[in-house]
């Protein structure tokens, strides 16, 4: 099976929203994330769009991959991130919104945020206090930092730790136990 090389993410959090925001109207969607199905790689093609290649994600057999779908319409994915549980944290290996939410055009803020949020949920349901890591690339360390509240720890690790995590978690979960 091929393996993937990290080169770091290269995510932007466009803005920290309360869910995703439609860029146009400003109107906010709750929204549902839930394990990306073999199904749903029909849509999450390079041909569509999509930059990474989310069917060998999806079988890798230590990683969860899970969409971010609008609860009013779970057919249309809105963005996707790979996740590994490790002995002590959570570590994201890919994070992705849709074509259609990338770029001047896009169609909602906050997919990002949303997703980097929920991994931050799942290491404090699998209790790691939150604890999140992630490799990124150079020119986007200090973006990390001032969105996401995640540190440098040397190269080009960042890691999200339990205050950033609880202040992702409250933005986009309102009510929600961990």
């Amino acid at each position: 099976m091929k393996k993937q090389t990290s080169k770091g993410l290269d995510f932007i959090i466009d803005k920290l929203t309360n869910s995703i925001e439609n860029r146009v109207t400003g109107d906010s969607f709750t929204t549902n994330i839930i394990h990306l199905t073999k199904a749903d790689l029909k849509t999450v093609t390079k041909k569509s769009g999509w930059v990474f290649d989310w069917r060998l994600e999806l079988n890798q057999p230590e990683r969860e991959v899970y969409k971010l779908t609008i609860s009013e319409n779970t057919n249309i994915i809105q963005g996707l991130i790979s996740l590994e549980i490790k002995f002590d944290h959570v570590y994201m290996h890919l994070v992705e919104s849709s074509p259609f939410n990338k770029g001047k055009e896009k169609v909602y803020s906050g997919v990002p945020g949303n997703l980097v949020a929920f991994a931050c949920r799942l290491s404090f349901q699998r209790g790691f206090e939150g604890n999140v890591s992630f490799v990124s690339k150079t020119h986007l360390i200090n973006h990390y930092t001032e969105t996401l509240g995640a540190f440098h720890a040397g190269g080009r690790l960042m890691i999200i730790e339990t205050g950033a995590a609880l202040r992702l978690m409250n933005k986009y979960f309102k009510n929600i136990d961990i």
